[in-house]
Order: structure tokens, then sequence, then C-alpha cells
């Protein structure tokens, strides 16, 4: 049973749990201890000493512009005028307060602020939903399009907007870097061709893929009722992310055993079946590297392709909350900052884990 758990927990990444799980079964308690706080203690610690600096340095700063407001009252206006921005500041009123780095405490505020905003929305919608139901039913009869909602999309909106489409973009990498890597890789001479189309586009910024894929969607697409940010938005993502799993996939099939290119040549296996029984299979570690890469870059350029494209997600709630210039906005960018931070390890994490898991299931076969 031990051994179960503790297998399962390395499988799921979480092996800094292993020393407790053995310290439960009273194994080597001395060692184990030992292990389980430089595994879990010391990163706690470190994360309250990150909290620590960062409070410090948010007073610090904050206390520096206090003092700069209140100097610019004094040159501008006089004694009384500085006196009554002191004041102000120290009463904690919304209309002088300092607007720079906020801490810790007015981060988690701003966290609140949005989950109670979101809660308000959904509430709207529900509401709206239940008042048209009987309105989009008759329109639905005579095959006309439903009446919906067109208020502003809650925080958490815009979260699950920004992992469409960055699943989108993942999705249409896959589709195009795979079978493009494949066919490539079979070949050294579309290898040596090709080469020099992959080192230019590869490196080439996610605002030119932008501006690109837009000037071909604003001609191709004309059909009013159809999401053109979307389209713009995720096609971006996609061209700007492929290079990563291309690359790995014409390398891991060009890096296949030429035992097994061999072995099926004897067995005169179709291509088809040479390609899923055997070339696949052999370059499957490096092909879902690709993958685990192309999704962390589409994370990081869907949020400066949401911002130029002004489309709806996590890169159009920071723009919005930086030109707003609200006494709670920098807060709000630094929630949407470690939010994108943790979407993006737990992506990588589900990657890594359905890796690990498609290897557990070839070596148990095996």
């Amino acid at each position: 049973m031990k051994d179960k758990i503790i297998k399962t927990v390395r499988f799921c990444g979480l092996g800094f749990l292993e020393p407790l799980i053995r310290l439960c079964y009273g194994e080597e308690t001395r060692k184990n201890s030992i292990a389980f706080v430089k595994q879990a203690l010391f990163p706690i610690f470190s994360i309250l000493l990150f909290l620590a600096i960062w409070h410090a340095g948010a007073t610090r700063l904050y206390d520096k512009e206090a003092n700069r407001k209140i100097e610019k009252a004094l040159t501008d206006q006089g004694e009384t005028a500085a006196a009554e921005m002191k004041t102000c500041i120290e009463e904690g009123r919304v209309s002088c307060q300092p607007n720079t780095l906020p801490s810790p405490a007015q981060v988690w505020q701003a966290y609140l602020s949005l989950l109670a905003d979101h809660r308000i929305i959904a509430t709207k919608k529900k509401d709206f939903a239940e008042k048209t139901a009987k309105t989009n039913a008759t329109r639905a009869e005579k095959g006309l399009n439903e009446i919906t909602y067109t208020g502003r999309p809650s925080f958490v909106d815009q979260i699950i907007t920004s992992l469409k489409t960055v699943f989108a973009g993942f999705l249409l990498a896959a589709l195009i870097a795979i079978p493009l890597g494949i066919i490539i890789g079979l070949s050294q001479t579309l290898r040596t061709s090709f080469n020099w189309l992959i080192q230019i586009f590869k490196p080439v910024s996610p605002v030119v893929w932008l501006l690109l894929v837009f000037m071909i969607i604003k001609t191709l697409v004309t059909d009013p009722d159809l999401d053109k940010s979307f389209m713009i938005s995720f096609i971006s993502v996609g061209l700007c992310a492929m290079w990563a799993t291309l690359v790995n996939t014409s390398m891991g099939v060009s890096s296949v055993d030429k035992d097994f290119i061999n072995v099926s040549k004897v067995l005169r296996l179709s291509v088809g079946k040479n390609i899923f029984k055997v070339i696949l299979p052999a370059s499957f570690p490096l092909i879902f590297t690709g993958l685990r890469i192309t999704l962390s870059v589409a994370w990081m350029v869907l949020i400066a392709i949401e911002l130029l494209a002004q489309s709806p997600g996590l890169g159009s709630f920071v723009w919005e909350e930086f030109q707003n210039g609200a006494n709670d906005s920098n807060a709000k960018i630094i929630v949407a900052m470690f939010v994108i931070g943790i979407i993006g390890f737990a992506l990588d994490r589900i990657m890594l884990t359905i890796q690990k898991f498609m290897s557990f299931n070839k070596a148990e076969l095996a």
C-alpha cells in the first residue's frame, strides 16, 4: 500500500510529500524528517520571505510617492495644501492615495473584489437568461438568432476565454506541425530544402504574426456572424507557437533507430503502418517535448496577442486596467500576473503528467 501511494505521489509531481508518507509509516524517522523540511518547509519559508520583501518594497515605494505628492502640493499650493494632502493620505482616502506598487494585502483584496464582481455578473447573466428564455425559444422556432447577454465579461470569464483561445491555437499548431514534421523528417532532402524557412519564421515576433493573420482574415472572412477577433487570436497563437513541435517532430522522426526501419522494410509495412507502428512510437518523446514547449509558448504569446488585438481575454484585461488608472488597477494587474503564471505552470504540469501517463502505459504494455 505504501509503495503504491508513493508511486502515485511521484507520478502526480508531488514528490515533496514522499518523506511525509514514509514518516507516517515510521520509516527512517530522522532521515525523512530532514528530507521533509528541505523539500516542503524550505519552499514555504521562501514564499514567506518573498512576501516580506514584497511588502517592504511596496511600503517604501508608497512612502516615497506619498512624500512626493506632499512636496508637490507644498511647492504648487503652499503649506495648507500640503497639510491637507498629508491628512488625506493618512486617512486612506481613495482620491489622493499614491498609485504605485501594491502590497500583498492590497493584491489579495483586489483578488476578492474580482471574485465578488464575477458573482455579480454571473447573477446578471442568469437573470438575463431567465427573462429571455421564452423569447429565445420563439426566435429559435422562427430560425432567428438568440438574444445573448452583451454585458462586460468578468475576470473569470476572461480567463476562460484565454484558455479557449490557447487550446484552439495549440490544436492548430499540433495539426500543422506534427504532419509537416513527419514529412520533413522522413527525407534528408526535404529537411535541407525547408530548413531555411523554419529558421527564418521561427523567431518572428507575435506582433508580426498578428498583423499578417489580420490581413488575411479581414479579406477572407466576410460573414458578420463569425467571431473574427477569436479567429485572429488563435491562428496567430498557433502560427507563433508551432515551430518547437515542428522541429522536434522532424528531429524525432529523422533519429529513429535504423534497425526499426529495416524491420519495417522486411515486414513490408505500408507507408501508413510504418509511420503509425514504427516511426511515431519511436519519436514520441521528442514530439511530446515539442508539444510541451509549444503550449508554453502559446500561453506566453497569447497575452501579448490579446493585448494588441484588444480581443477578450487576460491580455485585454491587463491593458484595460492599465489604461483605467483606478486606485486598485495596479493590484488587479498583479492578480492577473499571478493567475497567468499559475495557469502556465499548471498547463506544463498537465502536459508532463500526460506524457508520464502515456509512457507508463507503454511500459506496462511492454
